[in-house]
């Protein structure tokens, strides 16, 4: 018996003889025949035929799980790699930020900078009038003293200017 002969004899049965009743014959089922079929089949034919479909696809089967387990290494890698990538955008975004806080700074600083220069010409100005202030005090108070002196001088011309009555002897 070779291998093609039990194909032959389950193709012949699937697809009917001339003796076989019609398809919608109630008196046979579709599984009728399949008992029959399996015993004509040996364990030895049926031990080559696995052999045979093992020998045939496990190369194959083999290549394909050598390229699965390589395209899953390529996916780690790429995986990684995308990692790696992710962590300098969000590292540039931190740059980005960190450059935002910096001109932040520049901003406050160039404020603080005017604010103290302002500060600077209020101080000197107030300074100033002060200054001014202590000079017009003290001309006041010259002015004053010299009124006073003026005002003493002429009390004192008045004193010598009025009769004194003659001192009796």
């Amino acid at each position: 018996m070779s291998l093609v002969d039990p194909l032959d004899v389950k193709a012949g049965a699937a697809a009917g003889t001339v003796g076989d009743l019609a398809p919608d014959s109630n008196n046979q089922s579709p599984d009728e025949g399949l008992i029959e079929d399996f015993a004509i089949v040996d364990k030895k034919a049926v031990e080559q035929l696995a052999e045979g479909l093992i020998s045939h696809y496990l190369p194959d089967l083999q290549r394909s799980k050598l390229a699965l387990k390589e395209l899953t290494q390529n996916q780690e890698v790429l995986l990684e790699t995308l990692q790696q990538e992710i962590s300098k955008f969000k590292e540039c975004n931190s740059v980005l930020d960190i450059n935002m806080l910096f001109s932040e700074a520049k901003y406050y600083h160039n404020k603080l900078v005017n604010v103290r220069k302002e500060m600077m010409m209020l101080h000197d100005k107030t300074s100033k009038l002060k200054k001014r202030a202590l000079r017009l005090q003290q001309k006041r108070q010259k002015e004053e003293l010299e009124r006073e002196q003026q005002r003493e001088k002429e009390l004192e011309r008045e004193k010598q200017l009025t009769a004194k009555p003659a001192k009796r002897t």
